[in-house]
C-alpha cells in the first residue's frame, strides 16, 4: 500500500506528489490523461503571480501582499475567502527556489507581456516545461505514475479516505489528494450550470474549452454527492474572450485575443457593450468571456485600426483586414448601417489625451454609453482589424471547501486523510473573476500544503499501526 495517492496530473496533483514524497512518504500518482497530454491545464500555463517586497531575478520592482490582495478583491468582488487568498499570497512569495530545485526556471517577460513585468514570474518554456521539469523530478524521487487512469469513485468511511477507484481497478493509500481538475470539459454540466437564456439559447453550446479535454469533473461531481462540503457558483469559471476560430479543447494562452482594450468590441448587431478601457489588461480579460456568453449567439468581435498594430501580443490567427469601416462591417457579417452608427458614434465620442498604454491613461470617451474609460482613441486609420470572439472557458469555480490545511470537509469536520488542491479547490480563493496568474498560485500554495498534510496523516497512520504491532 502507498503512502500516499494524488488523483490528478497538473501543477496542483506533481507539487503535491513532490511534497509528500519529500516528506518521506511513498507516492502513487493517477493521471487520466495519456502520457503525451499529461498536466492537465498547467501545460497551458505561462506564470504565476508573486508577490515580492523587493525586485527579484525576474521581478522588477515589488509587489507587496497588500497591493496582491487588492488586486484580488477587486477581480473577485469580495466573493473570497481573506484567509486562504492570503495564505497563497504569502505562499506565492517563497515557493519559487523550491520550484527551481525541481527543475522550474523562469525568464524576463517578453517585450508588451500585458504589464505584468512586476507582479507575475514567466516560465521558461511556458506550462508545459514546468509539468515536464516536475514530472522528471518526482520520477527520479521515486514518485509511480499511471497514466490513462482516470478515478470514478472515492471509498469513503465517515469521512476517512480508504481506496479510489478507476474501472475495476482499485487503489489503496494511507492518506490522498484530490487534485483532478474542474468540470470545464463536462459540456452537459455547462449546459446545466448556464441554462437557457431569454433567447432560448444555451449560451454554453458555444463555449469553447482552451485547455484539456480531460476535465470532465467525475471526481468533483462523486465527491458533491458523497456529502462532501462545496463552495462556489457552478457558473463561474476564468472565461476568457477567445478567437471564435479557436478548437474546441487545447487552444492554449495562443487563442486570446489581447487587443480589447486598444479598440472597441461589438456584438452581432454591432452594438458595443462595455467598457473596453476599465482597467489594464491582465486584471480584465478574465471577464470578457462570460460578457460575450450574455451576447446574442456568443459571439463578439474586436475591432481596431492601424495604430494599435504591434501594442499586445498576436493572437495565432490573423484578423479580418478592410481597407475601410463598411468593407470591415461586410467581410465579418455585420449589419453595415449599425455598424458605421457605432463607429462614428464611439469616434466622435473620444477625447484624446496622453495616450500610454502602460498606465491608466486621460484618453476617455465622454457622452457615450457604454463609456471607455482609458486608452480611447478614434478607429480612424487603416487598415482596420476584426477579430471574432468567443467564451472560452478555461476552468470551472464549483469545488469542494477547504480550511488551511487542504483538506476536504464533510458537515463542517475535515477529513484527516483527504486533501484536495487545484481547481477543485479554487473557489474558495475565486468566487467569480480572475488575475493573471493567480490559478497557479492557488495550485502550488495548496498543492504543496496537500502534500504536506497528506504526507504527515500518512506516516502517523503508519506508525500507529507500528504501535498497535508492538
Amino acid at each position: 500500500m502507498y503512502d500516499v495517492l494524488v488523483i490528478g496530473g497538473g501543477n496542483a496533483a506533481l507539487c503535491a506528489a513532490l511534497m509528500a514524497r519529500e516528506a518521506g512518504a511513498s507516492v502513487l500518482m493517477l493521471e487520466s490523461a495519456p502520457r503525451a497530454w499529461r498536466g492537465g491545464n498547467s501545460q497551458h500555463t505561462r506564470n504565476l503571480r508573486c508577490m515580492h517586497d523587493a525586485p527579484q531575478d525576474v521581478l522588477v520592482d515589488a509587489y507587496p501582499e497588500e497591493e496582491y490582495w487588492q488586486d484580488l478583491l477587486k477581480v473577485t468582488g469580495g466573493l473570497t475567502d481573506e484567509k486562504l487568498a492570503r495564505l497563497a499570497i504569502r505562499a506565492s512569495s517563497n515557493c519559487r527556489p523550491w520550484m527551481q530545485k525541481h527543475g522550474v526556471r523562469f525568464q524576463p517577460p517578453l517585450s508588451g507581456a500585458l504589464h505584468v513585468a512586476r507582479t507575475n514570474a514567466f516560465f521558461m518554456g511556458g506550462g508545459k516545461a514546468l509539468v515536464n521539469a516536475y514530472y522528471r523530478s518526482a520520477e527520479a524521487m521515486g514518485v509511480k505514475v499511471l497514466y490513462e487512469t482516470p478515478v470514478d469513485a472515492i471509498e469513503l468511511d465517515e469521512g476517512r479516505f480508504a481506496a479510489a477507484r478507476s474501472g475495476e481497478r482499485r487503489f489503496e493509500a494511507r492518506a490522498c489528494v484530490l487534485a483532478a481538475g474542474g468540470f470545464e470539459s463536462n459540456r452537459e454540466w455547462l449546459r446545466e450550470a448556464w441554462g437557457q437564456n431569454d433567447a432560448g439559447e444555451w449560451p454554453a453550446d458555444n463555449f469553447l474549452i482552451r485547455g484539456t479535454r480531460f476535465n470532465q469533473g467525475v471526481l468533483l461531481k462523486y465527491m458533491i454527492d458523497a456529502g462532501a462540503d462545496v463552495i462556489g457558483d457552478p457558473s463561474q469559471s476564468h472565461c476568457v474572450a477567445i478567437d471564435a476560430r479557436a478548437p474546441l479543447y487545447d487552444g492554449g494562452i495562443c487563442t486570446r485575443i489581447d487587443c480589447v482594450s486598444l479598440g472597441v468590441v461589438v456584438n452581432r448587431d454591432a452594438e458595443r457593450f462595455y467598457d473596453e478601457g476599465e482597467d489594464f489588461w491582465p486584471k480584465r480579460y478574465a471577464i470578457w468571456g462570460r460578457l460575450v456568453a450574455g451576447q446574442p449567439g456568443q459571439i463578439g468581435y474586436s475591432i481596431i485600426d492601424a495604430k494599435a498594430v504591434g501594442r499586445f501580443m498576436p493572437p495565432v490567427f490573423p484578423g479580418t483586414v478592410a481597407g475601410s469601416l463598411p468593407e470591415l462591417a461586410d467581410k465579418l457579417g455585420l449589419p453595415r448601417e449599425q455598424f458605421m452608427r457605432t463607429l462614428s458614434d464611439y469616434n466622435a465620442a473620444c477625447r484624446v489625451g496622453t495616450f500610454d498604454h502602460t498606465a491608466l491613461d486621460d484618453c476617455h470617451t465622454e457622452g457615450l454609453a457604454p463609456a471607455k474609460t482609458h486608452w480611447a482613441r478614434p478607429i480612424d486609420t487603416a487598415p482596420f482589424y476584426g477579430y471574432p470572439l468567443r467564451p472560452g472557458i478555461t476552468f470551472t469555480y464549483l469545488g469542494l471547501k477547504v480550511d488551511e490545511h487542504a483538506a476536504v470537509h464533510f458537515g463542517g469536520r475535515p477529513s484527516d486523510n483527504l486533501f484536495v488542491a487545484g481547481e477543485m479547490m479554487a473557489g474558495n480563493v475565486l468566487g467569480k473573476g480572475y488575475t493573471a496568474g493567480v490559478g497557479m498560485s492557488i495550485g502550488t500554495a495548496f498543492g504543496r500544503i496537500a502534500g504536506t498534510r497528506a504526507a504527515a496523516a500518512a506516516l502517523e497512520a503508519k506508525q500507529g499501526k507500528h504501535h498497535a504491532a508492538a
